[in-house]
Parts: structure tokens; C-alpha cells; sequence
């Protein structure tokens, strides 16, 4: 193979991924479910009731039932690793800002993942154990959490891939993504 025709390849390949990536944007988010005693999470095949904290939900293109996740660092990692579907229409992460119970949020206690404001590096962890970041519509709440529990707010995009992929402290891992990006 050419040089060139490889290049047409790759070229080809990332205008088909953007067209796809724009067409699950353009689809109508579907609303937030409730777990419920038979909801399993996804990467561990547990009940999700059974892990205390924040969780997450995150709906496929097509699909009417969520793919469930027992911590919201779960949540997270799904939309980064590779391996993982790319046809996410929605995800959804329980809002700490109106949940009372940290162990078991409230119903309707949901914000949309993308809109949310993290807290991450707190003294909280996740409901498998490990970094959490944990989910706040409201930014003043996030910063009212972070000065109680340590911690650093941010937004999604703003999660660095190695505190929730890797288990690295925040500290490391915000130094690691500053050196990749010099």
C-alpha cells in the first residue's frame, strides 16, 4: 500500500466516525431511569443496589434500557476507553447536589453526565472502592463538597483519563496530563 492510499484510509475513516459522531448527537436524549433490584452493573455483573453511592447510566443509540454502572467513576471510564461502544446518546450520573443520601440517592436524583460539575480527589470513594468523581448540577454545591472533603472541581471533559482509568492520585495524574500536553 501507498503512503497515499493509506492516508485516504485514515482521512476516509475520521469523516465517517464525524458523520456518525454528529448523527447519535442529533438523537433525543431519553430520561433517566431508576435502578431497581435487577439492574446489574456493567463491568463488575453485580446487583447495583448492592454498592452504596453515586451511580451512573448511560443509554445507547437504539437501545431502551441503560447500561448501568455501580460508581460514577465507571460511568466515566466507559466514555473513555477504546474498546467501549462510541453510539452514547446520554449519560447520566446521580446529582449530589439533590440527593440527601450519599449510600442511596433519591429517585429523580439525576443530571446529565456532560452538564454536571465533578468533584474529584475528595475523601469520598466510589461504590466498588477506589477515585470517585462526584456529580453536581450546581457548581457552587461541588465547591461546597470539595472544601469539605478535599478534592478538586471539574467538568467532564476535565477528568483526567489517568485518575479514573489508573486509580492515580489527582495530583499525579493532573502533573501527567500537564507533561503530555507541553
Amino acid at each position: 500500500m501507498t503512503r497515499a492510499t493509506i492516508l485516504g484510509a485514515l482521512v476516509a475513516a475520521s469523516l465517517l466516525l464525524a458523520g456518525c459522531s454528529q448523527e447519535i448527537a442529533g438523537l433525543p436524549k431519553p430520561p433517566p431511569q431508576e435502578p431497581t433490584a435487577t439492574s446489574v452493573a456493567y463491568f463488575c455483573s453485580m446487583g447495583l443496589l448492592e454498592h452504596g453511592g453515586p451511580k451512573g447510566q448511560a443509554f445507547r443509540a437504539g437501545k431502551s434500557e441503560p447500561v448501568w454502572f455501580s460508581s460514577v467513576r465507571d460511568a466515566v471510564a466507559f466514555s473513555m476507553l477504546p474498546g467501549e461502544p462510541k453510539d452514547i446518546v446520554a449519560i447520566y450520573v446521580n446529582d449530589m447536589a439533590k440527593a440527601r443520601n450519599w449510600d442511596r440517592p433519591e429517585a429523580g436524583a439525576w443530571v446529565e453526565a456532560h452538564d454536571a460539575w465533578y468533584v474529584i480527589g475528595s475523601d469520598y470513594g466510589s461504590g466498588m472502592g477506589g477515585n470517585e468523581a462526584v456529580p453536581f448540577s450546581d457548581e457552587n454545591a461541588a465547591r461546597s463538597f470539595a472544601s469539605a472533603h478535599g478534592g478538586a472541581v471539574r467538568r467532564f471533559d476535565r477528568i483526567p483519563q489517568e485518575y479514573i482509568l489508573d486509580g492515580v492520585p489527582l495530583d499525579k495524574a493532573e502533573k501527567s496530563e500537564q507533561a503530555a500536553m507541553q
